[in-house]
């Protein structure tokens, strides 16, 4: 089996945890003797070209006609049995779809946001739930408040790529929701039972070291992600261990803050992932508090696999990671509110058991055998 595996890789100056399942499930798959052709761009290379070259990006994500002909020359030349698709924008366009389906192979495409029908991808805008855009063809709420990226001119071309590709979507042999409410919302914008499967992302198994101390934030230092949630709380909870964060982005400073004026909090900056490994092997569990709806946080499988417990918001893919509702949970899912994530907290502080069931969990759930399996599968389907 041959397949192409499409993504636009996220700017390393915004670590990204969907570049981190894109290349493991690469590995995962070569590993299992999957011939895999990688057809990525990065972000990244928007900051070195000429500016010639960068006007004429405004049109990428609506078509990119110079990808489309690299990547029919790749299908030519390899004659893939299908392509997998990640994350199109801004360089490689949803035309891929359509470049493919006119060699003739099928694709597949895994869901990591909202941006189908949401052009920041988040439902998330002004510090809230947001669904304006939901289920219209022209996204002109997200142009009229600069969803993408804070501009209005780039939400314009993003709200005519969207508009333009609602068939072209609608066109993708199997998309791979990582939960059942992934699954859910693939429907609420008119895809099919037919097209959907369900499958969670996987990581790395780094084995597990004796339990560490505290709890561990690591995630991109931006409102959704719920950074001053954790930090309300905490000082709410007040326990006796310590709190590491790491990552960067626009709220740094308040959390230098809080680290000077609180000695039990601890700012780690941005992390390599070996050093990042090493925080989570260091702490007892990790905090995801985000407040938009996430769709699964790979911080939280992270600390399933090292056997950490999760505490967590009651939003997105977070419940279904700490095992909410199951006979051994791995971790307390609170409301996204300070005072209920700072009880969350505090139960987790004082009850080992958590992180006990957290690596059963990993590996009845998460595990790379389980997902590669599944993933395996949905090809198969189509082959």
């Amino acid at each position: 089996m041959k397949i192409v595996v499409a993504h636009n890789r996220y700017a390393s100056a915004q670590p990204s945890g969907e570049n981190v399942i894109v290349d493991y499930e690469i590995g995962a798959l070569r590993e299992a003797g999957v011939e895999v052709v990688p057809f990525l761009r990065s972000s990244d290379e928007i900051g070195s070209l000429p500016p010639q070259r960068k006007a004429m990006l405004a049109a990428s994500p609506v078509h990119a006609a110079g990808v489309q002909r690299r990547l029919a020359e790749l299908i030519e030349r390899e004659r893939p049995d299908l392509l997998h698709l990640h994350n199109p924008y801004p360089l490689l366009s949803p035309s891929v779809v359509h470049t493919a389906h006119r060699a003739g192979i099928k694709v597949v495409q895994t869901i990591h946001n909202y941006r189908h029908d949401c052009m920041n991808g988040l439902y998330f805008r002004d510090g809230r739930d947001c669904r304006d855009c939901h289920g219209k063809r022209w996204n002109a709420p997200g142009v009229e408040h600069a969803c993408y990226r804070g501009s209005r001119a780039q939400s314009a071309v993003m709200a005519l790529t969207l508009g333009v590709h609602r068939d072209t979507w609608r066109s993708v042999d199997r998309f791979i929701a990582l939960t059942d409410a992934m699954a859910g919302y693939l429907k609420s914008i008119g895809m099919t039972d037919e097209q959907i499967r369900v499958k969670p992302n996987a990581v790395a198994d780094p084995g597990v070291a004796p339990l560490g101390e505290g709890f561990l934030f690591s995630a991109r230092l931006v409102p959704e992600k719920g950074v001053e949630l954790l930090l309300d709380a905490w000082k709410r909870a007040r326990p006796a261990v310590p709190l590491r964060i790491a990552g960067d982005g626009p709220l740094r400073g308040l959390v230098e803050e809080a680290a000077a004026a609180h000695p039990e909090i601890h700012y780690l900056g941005q992390l390599d992932p070996a050093a990042r490994d090493a925080a989570v092997a260091a702490s007892a569990a990790v905090v995801v508090p985000s407040i938009w709806q996430d769709i699964l946080p790979t911080s939280g499988i992270e600390a399933l696999a090292a056997g950490r417990a999760v505490v967590a918001t009651r939003m997105g893919g977070a419940p279904f990671i700490a095992g909410e509702g199951t006979p051994a949970p791995a971790g307390v899912v609170a409301a996204p509110d300070a005072d209920a994530l700072a009880a969350a907290i505090a139960e987790v502080a004082k009850d080992p058991s958590y992180a006990a069931n957290a690596r059963a969990r990993y590996e009845a759930v998460f595990a790379p055998e389980v997902t590669l399996r599944r993933l395996i599968e949905i090809y198969g389907e189509l082959l």
